[in-house]
């Protein structure tokens, strides 16, 4: 009688500790950069979980349970994603949510991947994440898109003949942009006049400005995150006449939406929303959360993301992850923040782009284009 006891309580030990995954919550892991390099620009997405879910929660919940939301470090680094996946296998979580850098969901993707999870990166555009498997998903556009809307708009709406792409040798996101901005900008008809290649911390970057100005390009295509600024704040010191574009590296990049003496005069990146979108869920949004501290873009994608994985348990009916992987494999119009959300064969949402525009310093809505 005293060792059925025993036995009993092992076992409710057991189950306690492992969590017996949906018996009073759905645990939810949302994997991002709290600490190091990347941790600024997350928090965005942090954020953008976190209302989802507090939304969700304040409501009826999700199946009649509340969602449990795990934040989990990645330390901006690609091994720390995969201790932070590790963990949430270990968590025995329904979904993953993120990463933001393509360079940390890519290995969470492979652990999710191969343990059956379902999951949403947010602001990873690298085509390599979905790549991972069929568990895989993303609410952001690819930089082959991206990287095409970027070109098309300099040859058809500047009416740019010439380019000049300024490529980050330590950046795959950069080197990838690069490579789907040239390959769209010639195909179109333009011209590549060269590409100036750096590496953050070994180049001198004034030199290959220099360099830069005697091509005397219609458009400089800065494929680059937060170094960008820098590149650009060189060559309108020099007085050139080339017009700067960028791609969503700019977008999480508050140094270079500033007003002041060394702001942008005029350029144009490409990003995944605005908030001065008129679309109902998008103004609905902005007038709930607008006045938040890091509310930007990755905060209306990680939003997204949260509420695709709502909409696809509810779909499902449960918390079985290979239900949930096929209701959001079946996802094909949803109403999202960003835009309207269904996924093609590699799991990629088909939806459209922003591309914005820089007027000292003050981005502005320009226009939405849409897959050809």
């Amino acid at each position: 009688m005293k060792r059925t006891s025993c036995v009993c309580g092992a076992v409710l030990l057991v189950a306690v500790c492992f969590g017996m995954v949906g018996a009073e919550t759905i645990d939810i892991a949302a994997i991002y950069a709290l600490s190091g390099i990347a941790a600024e620009g997350n928090a965005s997405s942090l954020l953008g979980v976190q209302l989802a879910v507090d939304e969700i929660n304040a409501a009826e919940g999700l199946l009649g349970r509340k969602i449990k939301l795990l934040a989990i470090d990645n330390k901006s680094t690609p091994v720390g994603s995969v201790v932070a996946a590790e963990e949430a296998v270990v968590r025995r979580v329904v979904a993953i949510i993120g990463a933001a850098w393509s360079s940390h969901s890519i290995p969470i993707a492979r652990v999710a991947q191969q343990k059956g999870i379902p999951m949403i990166a947010t602001y990873s555009t690298n085509p390599a994440v979905t790549a991972a498997g069929n568990y895989i998903f993303r609410v952001c556009f690819v930089d082959t898109f991206q990287g095409s809307v970027m070109a098309r708009f300099a040859r058809r709406d500047l009416g740019a003949r010439t380019a000049l792409l300024f490529t980050n040798l330590t950046s795959e996101y950069s080197m990838d942009l690069s490579r789907y901005f040239r390959s769209e900008f010639v195909r179109d008809g333009g011209s590549l006049l060269g590409e100036a290649q750096y590496k953050i911390k070994q180049t001198d970057v004034a030199n290959l400005v220099e360099t830069a100005l005697e091509k005397s390009a219609d458009v400089v295509f800065i494929s680059g995150h937060s170094e960008s600024r820098l590149i650009a704040r060189k060559f309108q010191e020099a007085g050139v006449q080339s017009v700067l574009l960028g791609g969503d590296g700019w977008a999480g990049d508050n140094s270079l939406l500033e007003a002041g003496d060394d702001a942008l005069r005029t350029a144009y990146y490409c990003s995944h929303w605005s908030p001065r979108s008129t679309r109902e869920q998008s103004r609905r949004f902005v007038a709930r959360y607008g006045s938040k501290r890091s509310f930007d873009v990755g905060a209306a994608l990680a939003y997204d993301a949260v509420m695709l994985l709502a909409d696809a348990v509810r779909r499902a009916g449960s918390v079985d992850r290979i239900k949930v992987r096929d209701a959001l494999a079946a996802t094909s119009h949803f109403e999202g923040v960003t835009g309207v959300i269904g996924f093609n064969a590699e799991r990629n949402p088909v939806k459209s782009a922003v591309i914005m525009e820089i007027t000292n310093g003050i981005p502005r809505y320009l226009k939405t284009v849409t897959p050809e």
